[in-house]
């Protein structure tokens, strides 16, 4: 059953007309992408900074207003119209775990939100559903008295998990969810999301920058690049033969234990300008594969088999991977 469907999502955000330059019109931070997640699944979303991650998860939560494109959960679309409708079916997590979480409040009244907001429910009930959740948590009672700034970033992420179990949503976004924790304490947090998942029958789009985390937690991986989705695979498969060239830029790119550092090969290192973007291959002006063909044509999702996909003129073949 697919529990998450996109089709043509996009965001442009509106450029500022300022005294000694004009509007440029927008800058496309997400080009139209579609993709869809089954039900139970674990999506890995992937790709440097700027490549437009964030942006899509805010969209998928209801935080963003997307330009363009259509969500739809469990068949059922959604839209900002109704809030509450997005908040009962998927759940956001955020990067910085005590930046997230209320300075103000205690962490009862955090938890309580959503079950007064989205559930109407009772206080007899919410104090009951409040000790189940901590419990799924492993995180004492006590704690709920207890205001954010007297916990350690991997409590502080552990409430932030529960605060979105709370909502009992279908599928989670989970946008850099270990990235500001220390090793050890990333993989009680890793381990903790495995076991809720299927304690509860979760849906995962787990968003990193990490490939080892990515690989390790994922049933499938997207790339992004440049706001688009340029590789989509089995994560067994898609960084040990990679397809796309800039996939494999980020496989080489990926420190390993006893293996020297060495820069991968490419032509260049930065993005390509949002206000200006290139026509043909967003990749190409990095690409060491690039012809001019790839400069102008801009390549579209293909199968290169198993189950994996690929934007590229010049695909690498599995045996070259």
């Amino acid at each position: 059953m697919t529990a998450l469907k996109v089709q043509n999502l996009a965001k442009t955000f509106a450029t500022k007309k300022t005294l000694f330059r004009r509007s440029q019109g927008g800058v496309r931070a997400v080009c139209p992408v579609s993709f869809s997640v089954e039900s139970g699944e674990t999506l890995g979303v992937v790709g440097e900074s700027g490549c437009g991650k964030s942006t899509l998860a805010r969209m998928l939560v209801g935080l963003l207003e997307p330009s363009e494109g259509t969500i739809e959960i469990n068949g059922k679309a959604l839209d900002n119209a109704d809030p509450a409708e997005f908040g009962k079916l998927i759940q956001y997590v955020f990067q910085d775990p005590n930046s997230s979480l209320n300075p103000r409040k205690n962490i009862r009244q955090i938890m309580e939100s959503p079950l007064k907001r989205l559930h109407k429910m009772p206080r007899a009930e919410r104090d009951a559903r409040i000790r189940e959740i901590f419990d799924s948590v492993n995180l004492r009672e006590e704690f709920l008295e207890r205001y954010p700034h007297e916990f350690s970033g991997g409590q502080a992420q552990r409430i932030g998990i529960a605060r979105a179990l709370a909502a009992d949503p279908q599928i989670i976004i989970l946008d850099e969810p270990v990235s500001a924790l220390d090793v050890s304490v990333q993989a009680q947090v890793l381990n903790l999301l495995a076991r809720l998942k299927a304690e509860f029958g979760l849906t995962y789009l787990f968003i990193t920058h990490d490939l080892a985390v990515v690989e390790a937690v994922s049933d499938r991986i997207m790339v992004l690049y440049f706001g688009s989705v340029v590789e989509v695979g089995k994560a067994e498969k898609i960084f040990a033969s990679p397809r796309h060239p800039y996939t494999k830029l980020l496989a080489d790119s990926a420190p390993v234990v006893g293996r020297p550092l060495t820069a991968p090969e490419q032509k260049g290192t930065e993005l390509p300008d949002p206000l200006n973007p290139p026509p043909g291959c967003a990749f190409a002006g990095r690409c060491p594969r690039a012809t001019e063909h790839c400069r102008t044509i801009e390549p579209v999702l293909q199968s290169m088999g198993e189950d994996q996909f690929a934007a590229c003129h010049h695909p690498i073949e599995a045996r070259e991977g």
